[in-house]
């Protein structure tokens, strides 16, 4: 029961990066497994700053096992005690960042928003990028500095043009049917999603010159849309490297969206986890 002299709890838009390599995904997870969600280390560290009530932290979008975030979102409501003022943005992420330390979990900003704001429901859109290093003719190849957070396929050099051709397919409205994975929530969730961007471009790595002599390439696959269907950014990505390495034709793209059917996409052609980035949330 919250005393009746306590204030209304004060609600935070937070934006946060993670290293996701080693969690079991954003969302919160049963304390007991070998791998934890994200949330569950961002509501312990809020623990931490003697809340009057627990604090529950509502994350925008829901990035599975090892996959990273350069900007996540989420709102929380912070209660504080009797006579305490409300944390300013700044003293929120300094005592969250404080207890978080030995995470590779960062709280980057948070503001005081409306008790109505909501950060799932209120995104305007998501972008992700997915990075791809070309070159490798095995995965020894791969630079240390770049394990888990790129894939790097086999089987030679990828045909760039003939992928942004594919690409083409992708976007715009469609029902993404047969680029999702199916999940307990796939029968309530319409399939219809309008994808805005997406891109195929040159990237720099975090260390790209000193690899650049032994023929490493990065590129980046960004995607942006209101919202996006469960796996459907690493299905969409293993379709177009398919079309990169001339398993799949550019018109197939077109072939799989109107066949509707989860089961129509090709077996083990999902991208995996490691190289996808959630970019930014915009509101």
């Amino acid at each position: 029961s919250v005393p009746a002299m306590a204030g209304a709890p004060a609600r935070y838009l937070v934006f946060f990066q993670y290293f996701g390599t080693r969690y079991s995904g954003v969302m919160e997870t049963k304390s007991d497994q070998a791998l934890v969600g994200v949330q569950n280390y961002l509501e312990k560290a809020a623990q931490k700053l003697r809340p009057s009530a627990p604090v529950k932290f509502h994350i925008s979008s829901r990035t599975d096992t090892g996959v990273h975030a350069l900007a996540n979102a989420a709102h929380l409501d912070v209660q504080r005690a009797p006579g305490k003022a409300a944390f300013s943005g700044q003293q929120l992420v300094q005592g969250l960042n404080y207890h978080l330390r030995p995470e590779p979990i960062r709280i980057l900003s948070a503001q005081r928003v409306p008790s109505t704001f909501h950060a799932r429901f209120c995104a305007l859109s998501r972008t992700y990028i997915y990075r791809l290093l070309l070159g490798c003719a095995h995965h020894s190849q791969i630079p240390v500095f770049e394990r888990d957070l790129c894939w790097a396929p086999t089987g030679g050099p990828l045909d760039i043009p003939a992928m942004r051709e594919a690409a083409k397919f992708l976007l715009g409205t469609h029902d993404f049917s047969t680029f999702r994975s199916l999940n307990s929530e796939t029968p309530f969730q319409c399939p219809v999603r309008t994808l805005l961007q997406l891109e195929i471009q040159p990237a720099p790595g975090s260390l790209s010159h000193h690899y650049e002599p032994r023929g490493l390439e990065f590129w980046e696959v960004k995607f942006k849309s209101r919202a996006f269907l469960y796996r459907q950014v690493r299905r969409m990505v293993g379709a177009l490297v398919a079309v990169g390495q001339g398993k799949l034709a550019p018109r197939d793209i077109q072939e799989l969206l109107e066949v509707k059917d989860a089961r129509a996409f090709p077996a083990h052609a999902m991208a995996p986890a490691s190289g996808l980035f959630l970019k930014c949330v915009e509101y």
